[in-house]
């Protein structure tokens, strides 16, 4: 029974998450991605409204939390919201799949206190500090600044990684794309 269930992601920025999350979609029938709302802008020419983010305006997200239209948000970089609209939840169950979700360490504790034992928590981690560092910066997107926010974020963030149902180390992308395959498939069988 997959209805009714959420797999919920999270990770530092970098760490591979959305990769993770890509190959569950693709090899795990009856998945529905949640996509998030955000006000940032978009990155590059790739990111496209209603499939990677539903990009609002700051006005806009704001309007919706006063309306109580989020399952969880939070301003994660100054001036940049993210959020879980808890109208996109509902669609993807009544569709009749799971939801899996690809979130920052906050959002991801929220929602797995929203959903309780209806979720499953994975922490995506990379072995060491130094491969989330090479890792941004292979990205291309990043300043110096903001790579250096990034880093002391996510070392804050690894602090709660006690807090989810189980850690998966992505040094290798084969094993642990495996691993969490097995990870999704069990829970959704239980």
């Amino acid at each position: 029974m997959t209805q009714g269930k959420a797999i919920i992601f999270s990770a530092p920025s970098g760490s591979g998450k959305t990769s993770l999350v890509k190959h569950l979609i693709q090899h795990v029938p009856n998945l529905g991605f949640s996509i998030s709302a955000c006000t940032r802008d978009k990155r590059g020419r790739h990111e496209e409204h209603g499939k990677d983010y539903y990009f609002l305006t700051q006005e806009d997200f704001k309007k919706k939390i006063d309306e109580d239209a989020f399952i969880e948000w939070e301003e994660v970089y100054e001036g940049n919201f993210y959020g879980t609209l808890k109208e996109e939840i509902q669609r993807i169950w009544d569709s009749g799949k799971a939801v899996i979700f690809d979130v920052d360490v906050k959002g991801g504790l929220a929602l797995k206190k929203y959903f309780g034992d209806q979720a499953l928590a994975i922490f995506v981690k990379v072995p060491s500090m130094d491969v989330l560092k090479t890792r941004l910066n292979d990205r291309g997107t990043e300043s110096e600044e903001s790579l250096s926010r990034r880093v002391f974020k996510a070392e804050f963030e690894m602090k709660f990684e006690p807090q989810f149902d189980v850690t998966v180390v992505n040094d290798d992308f084969e094993k642990s794309s495996a691993e969490a395959e097995k990870l999704v498939k069990d829970f959704l069988a239980s």
